[in-house]
């Protein structure tokens, strides 16, 4: 274990000493919270104004606002696994893998510090965004979460994280140089706020996508943190009202069916298991054929 932490600690270091790297694992972050504040966070503002006549307008920004941080949340915790992998791209395109097979490092060693790794940086950038976001609500004169809430978060950004770091160690594979990570990181930035649901809510746009958005993993990760970073401003935007709840909850993606099909947060959660487990086990064999 003493090696993993040292190739673990070795990547951390190249990660966050690359400050523009850094940057870029949180562009799409950055991006979603400027459209948010630019336009969109209005638009969403004026769409429940008109569904909740009665609401707050200070509850109607709350749920806003709420919404939004836990969409960049759960984005960052994809978009930063992702980018801590660009140290293994690297050291495949300048051939360091020969240097670190004539020493004394397993191959799994080595393949469990790139997961690792890319595992911790995900899980470190996502809790700022998230500290970020529950300060921001403070600024607003919202509340934030509950201890409770907090913790459900949490372990959502945990199982997030892991399942998304095991995706990217598989996905990455396929790469040889720095070029292609930096265009794959583009479209991943890019299209991810759109397959959660984060960019715009899932239901303004027709059933067969909403099917297709709500049966990936990064639609259910969205669900699972969105439920309890919103549940408290969700309340207070329908003064309890089930019924209510229930529809907002569907079309701003806290909840998701699949056809006829509800996902729970049970079944959510098995999915980004299996996520974990599969592209673990299909990446760290893919890792090992890539290091030689």
């Amino acid at each position: 274990m003493r090696t993993v932490s040292i190739l673990t600690g070795r990547t951390l270091r190249l990660f966050f000493r690359d400050r523009a790297g850094v940057f870029f694992s949180l562009l799409s972050a950055l991006i979603l919270i400027a459209l948010y504040a630019l336009f969109l966070g209005n638009l969403q503002v004026d769409n429940l104004t008109e569904r909740f006549p009665n609401a707050e307008t200070g509850d109607i920004h709350w749920f806003v606002n709420a919404w939004v941080f836990a969409g960049i949340t759960m984005i960052t915790t994809l978009t930063t696994a992702l980018a801590a992998l660009a140290v293994f791209v690297d050291d495949r395109a300048s051939g360091r893998f020969g240097d670190f097979l004539v020493s004394p490092i397993r191959r799994v060693e080595l393949i469990l510090g790139y997961l690792l790794s890319s595992f911790l940086i995900s899980l470190a950038m996502t809790l700022v965004i998230l500290v970020v976001g529950q300060v921001y609500l403070l600024t607003q004169g919202d509340s934030i979460m509950t201890a409770s809430e907090a913790g459900e978060t949490l372990g959502y950004v945990a199982l997030s994280s892991l399942a998304f770091a095991a995706l990217s160690s598989f996905v990455v594979t396929f790469l040889r140089s720095s070029g292609a990570f930096a265009a794959l990181s583009t479209v991943v930035g890019t299209v991810i706020g759109f397959l959660a649901g984060a960019y715009i809510p899932v239901g303004t746009l027709p059933d067969a996508i909403v099917n297709g958005i709500n049966a990936l993993p990064f639609a259910q990760s969205a669900m699972l943190i969105r439920r309890p970073m919103t549940a408290g401003a969700l309340h207070a935007l329908t003064d309890g009202q089930a019924q209510a709840a229930k529809a907002v909850e569907s079309f701003y993606g806290i909840s998701a069916t699949v056809g006829e099909v509800s996902v729970t947060p049970s079944l959510a959660i098995v999915v980004l298991l299996a996520v974990l487990v599969v592209f673990c086990a299909l990446g760290a064999r893919r890792l090992s054929r890539a290091i030689r």
